[in-house]
């Protein structure tokens, strides 16, 4: 399990509030915005089991976690979202664990749709998952290489949770 930090993807050569990498890059990385400088994180958890949702034990390689899937997971469970809550996203995929082709390759994650209903309509402080890199794997076509990680950390300022054991 670990966090990935504010400074861990920028957008157009700055990281979350704006820091550049001209000003704020050094030779041993960033020194702003790094996961040394998080308080401690207390809050509400909340954990939307999606692949229980879908009735399978791990969500299908690729297979791209959308808004709905939250919200249909979310009403199974009979939980609402809060403003400030940790949301760990439960697709299964550490079932795979340690089958590295099976647990690394084609991943299933949350789309860059779901991650801004989570992130701006129900202002999710955090957000993680049991997979590698919460994100589906082979992304949209015509996006970044890490749409998800790009908006959430540098966009929006809401750390990464990965690789949970949901």
């Amino acid at each position: 399990t670990h966090i990935d930090a504010l400074n861990h993807f920028g957008l157009q050569g700055a990281i979350w509030n704006g820091y550049a990498a001209d000003e704020h890059l050094g030779d041993r990385g960033w020194k702003r915005a790094g996961v040394e400088k998080f308080p401690p994180i207390v809050a509400r958890g909340v954990l939307i089991d999606v692949a229980g949702f879908k009735g399978v034990p791990v969500l299908p390689d690729g297979y791209r976690i959308s808004a709905a899937d939250l919200q249909g997971a979310l009403q199974r469970q009979r939980v609402a979202l809060q403003p400030g809550d940790v949301v760990l996203i439960r697709g299964g995929r550490m079932t795979t664990w340690p089958d590295v082709d099976r647990y690394v390759l084609q991943q299933p994650g949350l789309s860059l749709e779901a991650a801004r209903w989570l992130a701006e309509d129900r202002q999710a402080m955090v957000i993680g998952g049991n997979n590698l890199r919460l994100e589906h794997f082979p992304v949209e076509p015509g996006h970044s290489w890490v749409p998800v990680h790009t908006y959430l950390l540098a966009q929006r300022g809401v750390p990464i949770v990965e690789v949970v054991d949901l």
